[in-house]
């Protein structure tokens, strides 16, 4: 099939430099495959969007040079398909109604990778009184194995480092690894280029997109950029937003931070001068093999 990329962020703020690198690495490698590059709003979580933040976003893609293919999808337009996707588990009998409290599994479950793994308390069946509050699914007694284009070979025991993880929350809101298996499906994502910090994640989508029968994406993460405490930059660690007049200084960051070795003579160029350049020297092979590297910001 055509490589079909995508970058995918949420408008929970404006975009900082950490999320720059994630559209550029993903842009790039599109570009380099005679691909398509999408755009896909993960405003699924709407307690945290900001409004505007959208719009801000797109501004900022555009003013930095980025161009994609199609309409920009929206995830909190996409709930009838998030519905069909449960119905279809369910008819399947590979979910189950969760009625624990957070509180009771922290206090029953172990650390694995990602937080508490639940303990299964309700695999099977609700305990007297409870009532489901969310929808979790049955997860198997095996190793998912990937190979990521840039961090290598990738294992993970879903039942002990993860358990049974939840679809659909006790807020009525659908969770992550459902909506981006579902959302990727159905565009025809057929490689997924993002920010290492969503490596670990990629195990429960591989299993999810088994269990739906959807194809499986190549995947590939890049280092994230850290801070001087060593925290992925992000909007909850105050980040600061791209300014919009140091787009061709940030640009040039982002390809030294990818390890691209672009010319110190194309710091201050214009955008077209150094895009024309990155497209013709990127090299995906050329990224670290690590999940994060530190940034002064």
């Amino acid at each position: 099939m055509p490589y079909r990329g995508r970058f995918a962020p949420s408008p929970t703020g404006p975009l900082h430099f950490g999320s720059l690198i994630a559209a550029t690495a993903s842009y790039l490698q599109a570009h380099a495959m005679q691909g398509e590059w999408l755009v896909r709003m993960e405003d699924l979580d709407t307690p945290r969007t900001v409004p505007g933040a959208a719009d801000h976003i797109l501004r900022t893609l555009e003013h930095y040079g980025f161009e994609w293919h199609g309409p920009v999808i929206y995830q909190s337009q996409r709930q009838e398909a998030y519905e069909a996707a449960l119905a279809q588990l369910k008819e399947q009998g590979a979910i189950y109604g969760c009625g624990c409290s957070r509180k009771e599994i922290a206090d029953s479950g172990h650390h694995g990778i990602d937080g508490v793994v639940y303990p299964g308390s309700c695999r099977d069946g609700l305990a007297p009184g409870k009532s489901a509050r969310a929808w979790r699914i049955r997860v198997g007694d095996q190793t998912i194995r990937f190979e990521d284009e840039i961090q290598g070979p990738q294992a993970q025991h879903l039942a002990n480092d993860i358990g049974d993880f939840v679809l659909k929350r006790a807020d009525g809101l659908f969770a992550y690894q459902l909506a981006v298996v579902v959302d990727d499906g159905w565009q025809g994502i057929t490689h997924v280029l993002r920010g290492a910090d969503l490596l670990d994640s990629t195990p429960r989508q591989i299993f999810l997109q088994q269990v739906l029968q959807l194809p499986q994406p190549g995947y590939a993460h890049v280092p994230v950029a850290t801070n001087a405490a060593g925290e992925k930059l992000s909007k909850q660690t105050l980040a600061p937003a791209l300014e919009w007049q140091h787009a061709s200084e940030q640009l040039w960051q982002v390809l030294q931070f990818l390890q691209q070795s672009p010319p110190d003579s194309l710091r201050q160029a214009p955008l077209a001068e150094l895009w024309a350049w990155a497209r013709e020297h990127w090299r995906l092979q050329a990224i670290p093999r690590t999940r994060h590297i530190p940034h002064p910001i």
